[in-house]
């Protein structure tokens, strides 16, 4: 049976998601046989798996990282908040939309019987399954109805380390607080302390890690250092870009943004803005991301009038593109059916399209091909989403594989929009994309930088490796 390892925070954007990858990428180089776990995920940031089902992205990157097919069994619930409302995925499928309180006092436990039966599964078929908690292990109101930290942790036994933020500041303090807060059979599953993002001397936290050595008769310790990165993050914890290239290409941050990861190969290969006022609607290129409620991320537009900056920038010739929500967004009209049940709702007018967003989800994995100029690219994607969209205009900006069926989209001269998410993690294509808008600026073309998910997952566990004691997480021994 394979060794569970459980990674835990002080708090959300503590580290976890990142050092789990980390951990996934260094054994599975190591030779063992590695599968990332995450009994319960709360973000809008989804993907497809390879079944065709949705997950969520961490455990997506964190399954690249152990170089398996990202598989729903890593994540089996996905959470999106809406609202006061709860929308459940469980094992890639929607399951319920019910009152947030709700899901937490009746429903959590029927997911976790299950969500066990997965993780053992997973001990059973591996060397080491790497675990990551969700926020705080130890938020009192919250520990009777825990499914996914210290319940998980003591389910399986697994040997269990607390990261914490140490450039936020209270690191000690924020451990000491959560070990205060455990029980005894909590506190004996601590085996070590990792102190994140990390910007000074290390010889200045001797006396802390004495403290808590004393304290707590725990002697693993490990620093890691601030590193930079080109991850994708997993929720709006994210430090949302402002980065403007040689290219000023402006992402739309519209208050249900989803799926926002789309863009991260943009950051590597120009940069991003992402904006939340007209005044700073403008740019070579304005995106409108997917979003979970398009309708009402649309009336948001309306109130706080980004919709006319976009419509006078597109006048103007300024290239509008749409993914998904986005895509919906710039056509005549939407009639919502489900989502927020407001009926017909005008678009922003810019293609000429008409969508009806209904209670069954598409989901699954596609194959494109998109010609630019002369050129053919043949691209991989996804598609997750509510609702159909009816195109009248022949136009495609994407087109399907023959043999294959899948949605349609289309493209006008300074418009396009398209169901295709992933799209830019295809470099080929983002990079000729990309060279459309240089050349018009009379910008020299860029060329591949290989770029690719994979090599930014290797860069950075071979960063955290250098810092992180692993023998000692992986034999027990500090």
């Amino acid at each position: 049976m394979g060794k569970p390892i459980m990674i835990v925070g002080t708090a959300s954007g503590a580290g976890k998601s990142l050092i789990c990858t980390a951990l996934c990428r260094i054994l599975t180089n190591r030779g063992y046989s590695v599968a990332p776990f995450k009994m319960q995920n709360m973000s809008l940031n989804a993907i497809c798996s390879y079944e065709g089902l949705e997950m969520s992205i961490a455990q997506y990157i964190q399954a690249l990282a152990c170089k398996k097919k990202p598989s729903v069994v890593y994540n089996p619930l996905l959470l999106k908040p809406e609202n006061g409302q709860t929308y459940v995925v469980f094992e890639g499928k929607f399951s319920e939309i019910i009152p947030a309180a709700s899901y937490m006092t009746n429903r959590k436990q029927k997911y976790f019987k299950k969500g066990l039966q997965t993780l053992q599964k997973l001990m059973d078929e591996n060397d080491y399954v790497i675990i990551e908690g969700a926020g705080s292990p130890a938020e009192v109101n919250l520990m009777p109805y825990d499914i996914t930290n210290m319940a998980v942790a003591k389910a399986v036994n697994a040997d269990t380390f607390i990261v914490t933020d140490i450039d936020r500041g209270g690191s000690f303090a924020s451990i000491v607080g959560t070990m205060e807060i455990f029980n005894p059979h909590e506190k004996k599953l601590i085996k070590g302390f990792i102190f994140n993002k990390f910007r000074g001397i290390a010889e200045m936290l001797t006396t802390g890690f004495d403290y808590l050595r004393e304290k707590y008769n725990i002697h693993y310790f490990s620093v890691i250092p601030m590193l930079t990165h080109a991850l994708p993050e997993e929720d709006s914890l994210q430090n949302w870009e402002t980065k403007r290239g040689d290219l000023d290409i402006c992402v739309i941050r519209t208050p249900f943004i989803s799926n926002f990861s789309d863009f991260s190969p943009l950051s590597w290969y120009n940069g991003v803005r992402y904006v939340q006022t007209p005044g700073e609607v403008h740019g070579d290129l304005i995106i409108l991301p997917g979003s979970k409620r398009t309708v009402d991320d649309l009336k948001w537009l309306r109130m706080t009038q980004i919709d006319k900056a976009i419509y006078q920038a597109w006048k103007k010739g300024t290239f509008i593109m749409g993914l998904c929500g986005g895509f919906q967004m710039m056509g005549t009209t939407i009639l919502d059916n489900f989502e927020t049940l407001s009926g017909k709702v005008e678009g922003l007018g810019i293609l000429p399209i008409t969508t009806v967003i209904n209670r069954e989800k598409r989901k699954g994995n596609v194959n494109r091909k998109i010609t630019l100029g002369s050129e053919t690219y043949f691209v991989k994607g996804y598609e997750i989403r509510h609702g159909e969209t009816s195109v009248q205009l022949d136009n495609p900006f994407s087109e399907p594989l023959p043999g294959e069926k899948g949605f349609s989209d289309c493209c006008t001269e300074n418009a396009c929009g398209t169901y295709l998410h992933g799209l830019f993690y295809n470099d080929d294509f983002t990079i000729a994309f990309l060279n459309r808008f240089r050349h018009q600026k009379g910008l020299l073309p860029i060329t591949s930088k290989m770029n690719s998910l994979d090599q930014e997952i290797e860069q950075f566990a071979c960063a955290v490796e250098k810092h992180l004691n692993v023998d000692a997480i992986v034999y027990g021994e500090a």
